[in-house]
């Protein structure tokens, strides 16, 4: 007797290893570009200490403000534009090239020969290119899923995408911390081998697989969409700076010429696209309802979310940390490690809510993600200042997981919205209204604060001193000090009153006692405490308004098209008739 053939698992087609071949290269890819946005923003008083620059001195707030924001101006600038280019020549050739200028401005960062002023506009300068490749990535990674997943995969791979982008956004700030501690470089080092593996790894697996649209390059609309968003940007920048013997520099004509002058130039962007043969965006794409409300409902979040992570690190590197008797040297890692419920919260829902999204549909879940969104800043709202941490730990967890709840679903609406030709460009529009979002939200939560601050902290920080023997005059100086300042002062880990008296001599002529108040962990985080809970009031209130707006655009983007039936000949028509160029 024979034994009967065993049996074996049916091998798994190409395109089906290739899917997930896609998946693993394009959120490497994702996750490197996210990390390298934020592991900055907490390294840098490792990098200013690296290259021998003062974070008080009035000058250098605007290396500190483009070190942060920098990256994301260019990546919201560029997006659309290489979106584009990825639908005419090729979605996986521009996303290679990018992983290679990625990596390149990686090591030329970590090789910074100057010193100074000079050695922080190399950074800058690199940062800037780095930011060219990582929008290369990001602006095809979600099309070259798009393309590789069929629709009933689609949720879940775009999710596990979109994880992988805010993950690497929120592990930043813990890596930038532990990496910065032993050595300033080696925040920009880590990139190097991953980059070089995926780089050679894409170029030699990732193939072309969805259409080209071919066509023109749409100079006229690339120039002033870029010039038009990069003025609104650089405005905001400028904004937060003072200006004139003002707190910030809202007054300042500049300001006010940049913003104008890009207003103008983006309508004059809106007009060009819709007289063009071959558009740099498609407008029409406008006339989705899921594609419309699907990007607002996602720019008001990365508003929301962008600005609350730096108004968090601030308050627990400022304030409560110091009040527990942290070094300040040691708060920025530390600040870090306590958010890591909001980074456990993202990554326990976004998976599933991709998962989900393509199960039941995308509406539902991106509105209550929305909804929970918004009743976490009302919870953070109402919280102390020295608050009880497990209270602040599971209200952050909380808006961890609304944002993975609305995150997945919402991008698997938005690409699954588009006809398949222009799923490149759809993907750099969507992550232009969500990189805008949340550089422009660091000008908004900060100008709000600030705002806060400047009623009350200069009086209170004057008496503060003067009642620890500090003459008035002094006193009246150091208060007069930028609320700006103070705030970067915090996230930099330094403490500003011990910074700021040691240059006077004033700190010899005092006691003992009065040094140590000065100079100790509590004195600074207790005066601005009350200052700080009248910003962050204003603050988290705007940010929950803004989540349940979020909410209701959600509403409005109508049934999830990733479950639709399969459209008719009236609907394949009227697909057709939107993708014309002269739309």
């Amino acid at each position: 007797m024979t034994d009967p053939p065993a049996t074996r698992a049916p091998r798994r087609s190409p395109a089906d290893r290739y899917k997930w071949t896609a998946l693993t290269n394009t959120t490497a890819a994702v996750f490197m570009s996210a990390l390298d946005g934020s592991i900055v923003l907490i390294a840098l008083p490792a990098i200013f200490r690296g290259v021998h620059l003062d974070p008080l001195a009035p000058g250098n707030i605007a290396y500190l403000l483009w070190m942060i924001m920098g990256y994301r101006l260019v990546q919201a600038v560029l997006v659309v534009t290489v979106g584009r280019l990825g639908d005419m020549y090729g979605r996986v050739r521009i996303y290679n090239s990018g992983f290679a200028v990625f990596t390149f401005a990686s090591v030329l960062l970590s090789f910074d020969p100057f010193d100074g002023g000079h050695g922080a506009m190399w950074l800058i300068a690199w940062r800037v290119v780095q930011a060219i490749g990582g929008s290369m990535l990001t602006a095809n990674s979600a099309a070259i899923l798009t393309d590789a997943f069929p629709k009933e995969q689609r949720g879940f791979a775009l999710g596990i995408n979109q994880v992988a982008g805010l993950a690497g956004m929120f592990i930043g700030l813990v890596a930038g911390g532990l990496l910065a501690a032993w050595d300033w470089r080696a925040v920009f080092w880590v990139n190097v081998p991953v980059g070089v593996f995926f780089t050679l790894w894409a170029y030699r697996t990732l193939r072309e697989t969805g259409k080209r649209g071919g066509g023109r390059i749409d100079w006229w609309g690339n120039i002033t969409f870029a010039m038009g968003l990069s003025a609104v940007l650089i405005a905001v920048t400028f904004g937060l700076q003072p200006y004139g013997g003002h707190t910030m520099g809202w007054t300042n004509p500049l300001v006010d010429a940049l913003i104008t002058g890009g207003l103008v130039l983006l309508a004059a962007f809106v007009a060009i696209e819709n007289r063009v043969s071959s558009p740099m965006i498609q407008l029409s794409l406008f006339r989705l309802r899921a594609f419309t409300f699907g990007n607002l409902a996602g720019l008001a979040i990365s508003i929301g979310r962008g600005g609350m992570q730096f108004v968090l690190i601030i308050w627990l590197q400022g304030i409560w940390l110091p009040l527990h008797g942290y070094d300040y040297s040691d708060t920025p890692l530390w600040a870090g490690i306590f958010m890591l419920p909001l980074t456990a919260g993202f990554l326990a829902a976004g998976p599933v809510s991709g998962y989900l999204s393509d199960r039941i549909g995308s509406r539902g879940l991106a509105t209550g993600g929305a909804v929970l969104f918004g009743a976490s800043f009302l919870g953070l709202m109402i919280l102390p200042i020295n608050f009880s941490y497990w209270i602040f730990a599971l209200l952050i967890a909380l808006n961890g997981i609304a944002s993975g709840m609305f995150a997945s679903p919402n991008s698997s609406s938005i690409m699954g919205s588009v006809p398949g030709h222009l799923r490149g460009v759809a993907s750099g529009m969507r992550a232009t209204f969500q990189n805008s979002g949340t550089a422009v939200s660091i000008g908004v939560f900060f100008s709000l604060m600030i705002a806060g601050l400047a009623r009350s902290l200069p009086h209170t920080l004057a008496g503060g001193l003067q009642q620890q023997g500090v003459p008035a005059h002094v006193a009246t100086q150091v208060g007069s000090l930028p609320p700006v300042s103070s705030l970067f002062a915090a996230q930099l880990g330094v403490n500003p009153i011990q910074h700021l008296l040691q240059p006077t001599g004033t700190l010899t002529h005092l006691t003992a006692a009065q040094r140590q108040t000065l100079t100790g962990h509590e004195f600074f985080p207790s005066l601005i405490a009350g200052p700080f809970h009248s910003g962050l009031v204003i603050v988290f209130a705007f940010g929950a308004t803004l989540a349940f707006l979020a909410a209701i655009a959600s509403l409005l983007r109508g049934a999830n098209p990733t479950v639709k039936p399969a459209p008719g000949p009236q609907e394949a028509a009227t697909a057709a008739h939107l993708a014309r160029p002269d739309r």
